[in-house]
Parts: structure tokens; sequence; C-alpha cells
């Protein structure tokens, strides 16, 4: 004690092993520290309004609630004060002489543990004021209660003491004095200051003041009243927090109690510029505790397959000292993700229910994260099967529907949902597997891009009903008939080849393409095509065949090319010839069934040799033409 005005004091030896971390271990997000003291200030500017709306008169009440921070080139000083609640004499030493709450050995461990790591942790383990050692050789904490006590002043170099004096004539609040470290002089620049501040603490609720102007200009409209907010400040807030030129799509404004206190604001871009060749963009929303963002561009908040969103999600209920690793692995925060994607995807629905039409704009340009999301995200998938659309048998080209639409439509005793690949509504409604869906007036989904059925096979089911691909070697469509399919039926029933002659057919195609298919059976299905190829892996479906084959190319990998199944139709009279033929001229007889089974492939969107097959076709039309 060096007199009764001034008095030295130790640091508590849990604070001495905190300020020897801060200070030689936790470097690398040095600019964290201003977060850490604006925040500090804002907390005691709000203790402050919500203590005075019930004590009547305080002290220094003429005084606006703000902060200000003051920049020294020369002096290499930094300076920030608030009009807070201030502090005595006891809480000086209370608060800035021991850690308080957060001082148990096992904080500090882990904390020393992980500087050794080099891992960015400054201002998300809780050392809040202590960072500010990070820049400054020495501080000087100037503060006055709102009580109107006389005011101190707290000195320390972070060495292993502390003094505190009186300080008359201060103001009610807190000054904190910074003579920045060599190393740390570019804190005592206008713009290296105000990029943190912009970044870190552009939604504190009081006026922050820099060089004289308010530097946080930019409203925290998800803490305010829908009501309130005009649709201009809506646009201008997705532009500021968004860097974005356009206006939103869609957007989302929520607050939530339980089981979280949540206040968001999602918007959906007009564009989707990941499939504009920009890249994969990083997630979009911003993730703040009280306004004070905690994870800017947060991969947590929200699953990957939402990264299209640009926001605001703020919970009062996650701590602001939240460090990187717990952000993954903090169960409020997978509640919070839960809570908000259930809340987005519900609202995506509602949007669907009162615009179709706009609604099918935002599925044509956003529609493939939800397909990711379905095939990557079990939790979701009853909510994002609600919202996949795809076009129909009895859809306008274009105008893709949804399942529940499909069902709606279903013929009595019909108990699944059929959907077939292609690469264009054209080629699959020239194509085979569609003949005896036409024939029974059962609606089929087209699936126009491959990842489709992977999606769907993810999906499996809905509202009950199975989904079920058009080339399953099972494919059962049922015995019930109309008094016209009945009619078709028997008339084709009538053109078959003689059951003998089918029997000799499928026995000679089975030996002649044996390096070829698994088996060849009678179709029950074809109409007028003369065969097609049928998976017999009930998962596995041409498409995600594709897929997989150009996967494996991609990889340098030989394809996996398994064999099918191939269903032909003894009532076609390519067929019908062909029986003929093989009893004839066998070897001629074999190149057309070779031709069929390449045609069917191609049909099917599989790869066959091209070489072979234009070779093999010249050879068929020489002998068609009356050659050798």
């Amino acid at each position: 004690m060096t007199s009764t005005q001034t008095t030295t004091h130790e640091f508590q030896a849990e604070t001495k092993k905190l300020l020897d971390i801060v200070i030689h271990s936790l470097y690398t997000e040095r600019d964290i520290f201003v977060r850490e003291l604006i925040s500090n200030s804002s907390d005691a500017l709000e203790k402050f309004r919500h203590e005075s709306l019930t004590a009547g008169d305080v002290f220094d009440s003429h005084m606006p609630l703000e902060i200000t921070i003051d920049l020294d080139e020369e002096k290499h000083t930094m300076t920030i004060t608030d009009t807070g609640i201030g502090m005595n004499r006891l809480e000086l030493e209370t608060n800035l002489g021991t850690i308080a709450h957060s001082g148990s050995s096992a904080f500090l461990d882990g904390l020393a543990e992980a500087a050794k790591k080099d891992v960015s942790l400054i201002g998300q383990f809780g050392v809040g004021f202590y960072a500010a050692f990070m820049a400054a050789a020495r501080v000087r904490v100037q503060s006055r209660s709102w009580d109107g006590s006389e005011g101190h002043e707290w000195t320390s170099d972070g060495t292993g003491s502390y003094t505190i004096s009186e300080s008359p004539g201060l103001h009610r609040g807190t000054r904190i004095i910074m003579e920045l470290k060599d190393d740390a002089h570019d804190y005592a620049k206008k713009w290296k200051v105000e990029n943190i501040i912009k970044q870190y603490s552009a939604f504190v609720p009081f006026p922050i003041k820099l060089a004289g102007e308010t530097v946080n200009t930019v409203q925290a409209l998800w803490t305010r009243n829908k009501s309130e907010i005009s649709e201009q400040e809506y646009t201008n807030f997705y532009k500021f927090i968004g860097t974005a030129t356009d206006e939103p799509r869609y957007r989302l404004h929520f607050s939530a109690d339980a089981p979280l206190a949540i206040n968001a604001l999602l918007f959906v871009p007009k564009e989707n510029f990941e499939v504009m060749g920009f890249g994969r963009v990083e997630s979009g929303v911003n993730l703040y505790c009280q306004r004070i963002l905690i994870d800017q561009h947060s991969e947590n908040v929200l699953p990957d397959w939402l990264r299209f969103l640009k926001g605001v999600v703020d919970s009062e209920d996650l701590p602001l000292n939240i460090s990187r690793q717990s952000l993954q692995d903090n169960a409020l925060l997978a509640k919070l993700r839960r809570v908000i994607t259930k809340r987005f995807l519900k609202y995506l629905d509602e949007q669907a229910q009162e615009d179709p039409e706009a609604y099918l704009g935002f599925w044509k340009t956003f529609g493939v994260y939800l397909k990711e999301g379905l095939t990557s995200d079990y939790e979701f998938q009853k909510e994002l099967g609600r919202l996949i659309r795809f076009e129909s048998s009895r859809s306008e080209a274009g105008s893709p529907i949804a399942l529940a639409a499909y069902v709606e439509r279903m013929k009595e005793g019909q108990d699944s949902i059929y959907y077939i690949n292609g690469a264009s509504r054209a080629a699959i409604e020239a194509g085979p597997y569609v003949e005896m869906f036409t024939r029974k007036e059962i609606e089929i989904l087209y699936t126009l891009d491959p990842i489709d059925d992977f999606v769907l096979s993810h999906l499996g089911e809905f509202d009950g009903k199975k989904l079920v691909s058009a080339d399953r070697a099972d494919l059962d469509l049922g015995s019930e008939e109309s008094p016209k399919e009945k009619e078709e039926g028997e008339k084709q029933e009538e053109a078959r080849l003689e059951q003998g002659a089918r029997a000799v057919l499928i026995s000679w195609l089975k030996e002649t393409l044996h390096d070829k298919v698994a088996d060849v059976v009678e179709s029950k299905r074809l109409v007028t095509a003369p065969a097609m190829i049928v998976n017999p892996d009930g998962y596995m479906t041409t498409s995600m065949e594709r897929i997989m084959a150009a996967s494996r190319r991609e990889k340098g990998q030989e394809p996996m090319n398994s064999k099918k199944n191939l269903e032909i139709n003894t009532a076609s009279p390519l067929m019908k010839r062909l029986a003929e033929l093989q009893k004839s001229d066998a070897a001629f007889a074999a190149e057309v069934a070779a031709q069929i089974y390449d045609n069917a492939m191609i049909q099917a969107g599989l790869v066959v040799d091209p070489l072979a097959m234009v070779e093999r076709n010249y050879r068929i039309l020489n002998r068609v033409a009356g050659g050798a």
C-alpha cells in the first residue's frame, strides 16, 4: 500500500495465469479485443438504462447513452469510453482483479492447452476485459458509478499487480485508456478500428462514435417488430448484411422464445451464384449473441445445404464467449439449428401454397440445394419431401408439380409413386418405359436430372406411398383394367408369338447375348417398343448407375458394368421377324439382336461401344439394301 489514496494489489493467482496466457499465447485474433471491450461497454449502458427506469433521479442523467472511441496516433493510445453504469472502488477491485465466475482451473487449463495449439481463441473463452492486454502495454481504467460516489482509476501493465487510486471529477461511466504495444500501433488508426467495429459490433444498440462520427449506423432489424419495418428497410438491410446489389426473393423474419430465445432474419437471394460458375458459396448467415457477432458466415447455425441463405440469427441463450470448437459440439447450437431449419422449411411450404408460380421460380433456381439436403440430411426429409418438384406425364412442360399433387390424383388402389429418368421430357415420352403407364392412365414423374433418382431413393416414400422407379425389373402396375385397356391388351395378346415360338426366341436370345445380359424375359408392360433394359437390382436405377460410372471415370477408374435384364415385346413385328430370321440366318439374326440390345441400352441412357455399334449398323443396312 503506497498511500491512503493509492493502493497496490496483487492479482488473484488464477488471474495471473490468465493474463500470462492472454499476453504471451493468444495473438492470432488480436482484433477481437476491440469487440470484447465494446461489448462490455454496451452491457454497462444496458444496465444503467435498466436501473434508471426504476431509480428516479440518477447521477449525470443528462449524458447521452453512447460509446466513444478516441485514437492518438502520436501517443499510440486507444481510449474507449461509455456512459454506462460505471464502477465504484470495490467493483473495480472485484471485477478487474479476479476472474470472478469464470475463474476455474479447468477453464484455465483448457485455455492454456488451446493456446499451445495456436488456435484463434481470444474473445472466445470469456477473457473479456483482459483481452485489452493483447494490444496494450499498460491499461488505465477510469470509472465512476451511477450512484454518484467518487471516481477511481485502476492501472496495470498486466505483469502481476495493479493499483487503484482516487480520480476526482469523472463523469458517470467507464473509460479504458490503452497504451499500445510497439507492434500494435495500428489500433490507433481510424481505418483499422472502424473495420473491426463494422465486422463485429455493427449492431450494438448504442451509438459507437469514432473520431466524432457514428460508425454503427445500420439498425439491428431482427430485434424490431415486423409491423414497424418498411420494405425498403428490409431491402437495405439485406444489401448490407449480404453484400448484395439485388433485392431478395424471399424474406423470413421470426422470433421464438422456446425452446430457445431466437431472433432471425433470413433472406433468399434472387440468383444462385454457385451454379453460375462462381464456385462453392460460403454460408451467408451470421450468428450473433445479443447483437454481438460471434460467428461470421457461420457453418454451424444452419446445415450446409442451406448455405445460399443470407441474414442473421441472434440467440441470447448462447454464451458470447463460446469457442469455435464448442460451436461445433454445442448441444444448444444443435437445437438452434434444428429449430431454424424447420421454421425456414415450413416458411417455404407456406410460400409454395400461397404463390405456386413464385415458388417454382425459387425451385428452379435453388432446388438443387434442397435435393442436396434430401440426400445428405435424414432429419429433415419429411419437410423437404413436401418442397421438391418434378414434371410429370400430366403436368405441362416446364411446370413441375409437388408430390402431394401427384398423390391427390392417384388412381384408387395405386400404392406407389412412379418415376422415370431421362435426358429430356421428349426423350422419356418417346421411350419404352412409359408405354404401359400411358395405356393404364397412371401418372409418372419425369426426373430430368440424374441426381433426382438419388433424391427419390433417399426419400423412399411420401405420404405413405412408396417411390418406385419405372425401370425396375419387378415393376407391377396391377391387373385391374378399364374396358379400353382390356380391349387393347387383348389385341396385343393376339398379336404375340405363339407360346412355343416365344420360348425358343427367349432361349436363343439368352444364348446369343449371354455376355451382355443377366436375363431375357417377356415383358408385361411394353406396348409398341420391341425391347427395353431393366435393372434387376430394385435399388439401383439406370440414372444412378450413370452417375456412378461418371464418378469412376473422373477418378480414372473403369466403370463397373453390371449385366441388365432385357425385356422383349413378343407382339412387336420386329421381334416376330427376328424369331423367323434366327431359324434361317442365325448369324445375321445375332447382329440384329445385338443392335436391339444396344438400342435399348441407349434408350436407358446407358453407355454402349459406339464404334462397334456403328460398324454393326452399317452391316445391317448393307444387308437390307441388298448387299452381300
